[in-house]
């Protein structure tokens, strides 16, 4: 759990912490940041189906500590204030080392060890424990930030605030290849899965299996939506400064209020979802991210009242880290087999996870076409639409899920 989140610290969580100060030390605007998370998402999408044969040929030591290391040496090149052409490709860089050396072999992985009746719990604890690594480190990187400024927050000058900025990109790449050095430690180097041969069993019949199946095309439609509510969380710090007239530390204290509630409520809602079905909660978590989302784009908020954008916040984000808890305990419900486990990721990955080519853009133009809160508006009233569609495909999925999975989830 902890290197699986560690990989993501440079790419997304600095942003989605200080995306304010982001934008201003770096000179950019919101589509420029948009972009390079496009091209984060390009590669990603190739890398999703790649990832899979590359886990069965070298050992998860290797491939986890590879990726930690490359990763980390692009903060070495982040913390020098590139241009946004050098941003896009380093951005695409880490759209290879964090999803082609971890992804599917990390969620099979969990499928496995959470067995057949506690696969809510099993993806609930993962997301659930990479979110409170995430809080603790994004807690701590508010404050490092806030050490680093000679002044306060709003009297700071541009060379200051970037100046603190820099020391908090070396910290975060100075843990990145802290967890590399103990993955290589502590992480045993077994051997990869090997065929009669003698060589590492790659096969499409997973692949051809799963899109016959309409549950896991299903699956796939709630991912997306779901994932729009994610990316969307990348802008409440840049609505506090803009809705609340918050400094860039205290703007950097809500982003991070969002990682402490993923903590919580992906491991509540994957306890819940081997009580209830996984599909029961998101069908419930659909609904609260639909519902803060409408109430943050219909403008009823009062911009400067605090607690009610706080307690929106807070609502939608429990409602966006549920779904994110337990969406991939629907490969069990929908029946996969253990056996194509790693294809049906890869598939479901493939189109689940597009919004990181157009959310970022998207974001971007509604931002910078809106100055102010109005651009916020049209954010959230583009999640809220997703969230309905999500609800409806969650629907559709509960009722063509077989009613029997224990048989056909075990084929070979």
């Amino acid at each position: 759990m902890a290197a699986g989140e560690t990989v993501f610290l440079l790419p997304f969580v600095l942003a989605r912490i200080f995306r304010p100060t982001f934008l201003d030390v770096f000179e950019i605007t919101n589509l420029e940041l948009g972009i390079a998370f496009s091209a984060y998402g390009m590669v990603a999408m190739a890398a999703y189906f790649a990832g899979g044969p590359l886990a069965d040929r070298y050992s998860a030591r290797s491939l986890m500590t590879t990726a930690l290391v490359t990763t980390g040496l692009g903060g070495i090149v982040l913390s020098t204030i590139p241009t946004p052409e050098v941003m896009n490709v380093l951005w695409g860089v880490w759209g290879a080392t964090t999803i082609l050396l971890f992804w599917s072999a990390m969620l099979r992985a969990t499928r496995e060890w959470g067995g057949p009746h506690t696969q809510g719990r099993a993806y609930g604890l993962l997301d659930g424990g990479r979110g409170l690594l995430a809080a603790l480190i994004a807690s701590a990187a508010v404050l490092v930030f806030a050490v680093l400024l000679p002044v306060a927050a709003d009297v700071a000058t541009p060379e200051q605030r970037a100046d603190a900025f820099s020391g908090v990109i070396w910290a975060f790449t100075g843990f990145t290849l802290l967890v590399a050095a103990l993955v290589w430690l502590i992480v045993p180097a077994g051997a990869p899965t090997k065929g009669a041969d003698g060589r590492p069993r790659l096969s499409l019949t997973g692949v051809k299996a799963s899109m016959r199946m309409p549950t896991v095309w299903l699956q796939a439609v709630i991912v997306v939506c779901a994932y729009v509510g994610y990316k969307a969380t990348d802008d409440f710090s840049l609505l506090a400064r803009d809705a609340l007239g918050y400094d860039d530390v205290q703007a950097g204290m809500i982003g991070t209020l969002s990682f402490w509630i993923r903590a919580i409520a992906a491991v509540a809602a994957g306890y819940l979802a081997d009580r209830i079905d996984s599909s029961r909660v998101i069908l419930w978590g659909f609904a609260l991210l639909t519902a803060g989302s409408l109430l943050i784009a219909s403008g009823l908020l009062v911009p400067g009242v605090a607690w009610m954008l706080i307690a929106t916040i807070v609502a939608t984000s429990v409602g966006v880290y549920a779904l994110r808890g337990v969406y991939f305990a629907l490969l069990a419900e929908g029946a996969v087999p253990v056996a194509y486990t790693g294809s049906a990721i890869g598939v479901v990955s493939l189109i689940g996870f597009t919004p990181d080519v157009f959310m970022g853009p998207l974001m971007g133009v509604l931002l910078d076409g809106s100055p102010g809160v109005l651009g916020h508006q049209h954010v959230f009233a583009s999640v809220a639409a997703f969230g309905l569609v999500g609800w409806i495909a969650t629907v559709v999925f509960r009722r063509l899920r077989p009613t029997d999975t224990t048989a056909t989830a075990t084929v070979a």
